[in-house]
């Protein structure tokens, strides 16, 4: 006979759930009988200081170790896993700490979770043992019955109708065990979860710190894409283009020959080979200019200052490079600063200024422009705003009407 699947499931779940809870009965009842020794020590000699002393050490030492034990109960026998809260940070101890990680760590919730709810818990799980051992006592009771002598059975089974009443509530308790045992397993699991792990405000925390970290990873990919993009570009399709122009000027220096027309036409080609050149070349340079990543900050900005139509005072004060990313939207505020300073301030001059202050490193831009520069009117300084927030950055403007403006960032960098 083929025993249905589903069937089949619901009774390996429902022993799965019954072992688990009878697995508990004896670490919930951990902590009794250090109160009981409380208790009765405080009887016999009054002196209920000394007993509840000890008891509370004795509590705060046994925590850990029924934690560490509930934990391995609910992962092997019902998938359930208990995260850890996370170690505080190592700092000197003092009353001020200890204060610090009894708020952050909650070591009541785990003592509270052994003491107070393990008893009860463990009264719930020897009342659903209780109810599974009379299912299946009763639904068995047809097979055992006969072996208990005649005056025992006619005792407890003397009517006819006796023993196959306890049969039918025997199997109607074996159908109503699997949900029993799988709700009482929930439960348990449920105040497992908000007793014995993490707190809400730590789980929010540490959420907020995978985020940050997923955030920074994002970050670098996109940069290390952008890098990628520049090389290809530079070693690709601009060494292609280059090669297409220099073709286009031997051809007309070794074809004197050539009707004029198609001089005009190949001369035509070759003007906008080189427009295309240089126009990829800003592009590229847009992207992620090379001399950032060969050189770092000071020559990639001491080029972007020799391009720049007005004069630029350039001050770099680094004693070493920092992190590829702070590198790149360093030099873009810079880059954008200056090319607003110049289309649009109708500035003639700028200053730039780049020095690392303990795990900060502060860029400043200053112009003598028109001034009237609002980061907040969606243009690229918004850009800005946005790149130097995403590693969680200042970003400043100052750009009163007449000028100067001043545009400042700050960047952390700390390694």
């Amino acid at each position: 006979m083929t025993i249905p699947a589903g069937l089949r499931r619901t009774v390996l779940r429902a022993q799965r759930d019954t072992g688990f809870l009878a697995a508990g009965v004896l670490p919930h009842l951990g902590l009794v009988p250090v109160w009981s020794w409380a208790a009765a020590t405080t009887a016999r000699t009054g002196n209920w200081r000394f007993a509840v002393s000890v008891a509370a050490v004795l509590v705060l030492l046994g925590a850990p170790v029924l934690t560490a034990v509930q934990r391995v109960r609910y992962r092997a026998l019902i998938g359930v896993e208990v995260p850890r809260s996370a170690p505080a940070a190592p700092e000197r101890r003092t009353w001020a700490s200890a204060a610090r990680w009894l708020a952050a760590t909650r070591p009541w919730r785990k003592t509270g979770y052994h003491l107070l709810l393990g008893p009860l818990l463990a009264l719930l799980e020897l009342l659903v043992l209780a109810v599974a051992a009379a299912g299946l006592a009763g639904a068995t009771a047809c097979a055992w019955s006969w072996a208990l002598p005649t005056g025992v059975r006619r005792g407890w089974f003397g009517y006819s109708a006796q023993l196959p009443a306890c049969t039918a509530a025997g199997l109607l308790l074996l159908c109503a065990l699997p949900r029993v045992v799988r709700a009482a397993a929930r439960a348990e699991a449920r105040m497992a979860l908000g007793l014995l792990g993490p707190g809400r405000a730590q789980r929010l925390q540490e959420r907020v710190d995978q985020l940050a970290v997923s955030r920074t990873d994002l970050i670098e990919a996109v940069d290390a894409e952008r890098r990628r993009i520049e090389r290809d570009l530079h070693d690709g399709t601009q060494q292609r283009l280059v090669s297409l122009a220099v073709n286009l000027g031997l051809a007309v220096a070794a074809r004197p020959d050539l009707p004029s027309d198609a001089r005009e036409v190949i001369a035509r080609a070759h003007l906008e080979a080189k427009e295309a050149i240089a126009e990829l070349d800003d592009l590229v340079r847009g992207l992620h200019p090379a001399v950032l990543e060969d050189r770092g900050l000071d020559a990639a900005l001491s080029g972007l200052a020799a391009r720049t139509p007005l004069p630029v005072r350039l001050r770099v004060d680094l004693e070493e490079r920092v992190a590829p990313g702070v590198e790149s939207v360093a030099y873009f505020v810079i880059s954008e600063a200056l090319s607003n300073a110049t289309k649009h301030a109708n500035a003639r001059r700028a200053e730039v200024t780049v020095r690392r202050v303990g795990g900060v490193l502060r860029v400043r831009v200053t112009d003598d422009g028109l001034g009237g520069a609002d980061a907040a009117a969606g243009t690229g300084l918004a850009g800005l705003a946005k790149r130097v927030g995403s590693l969680d950055g200042a970003f400043r403007v100052s750009s009163p009407a007449g000028g100067p403006t001043t545009v400042t960032a700050e960047l952390p960098c700390a390694r």
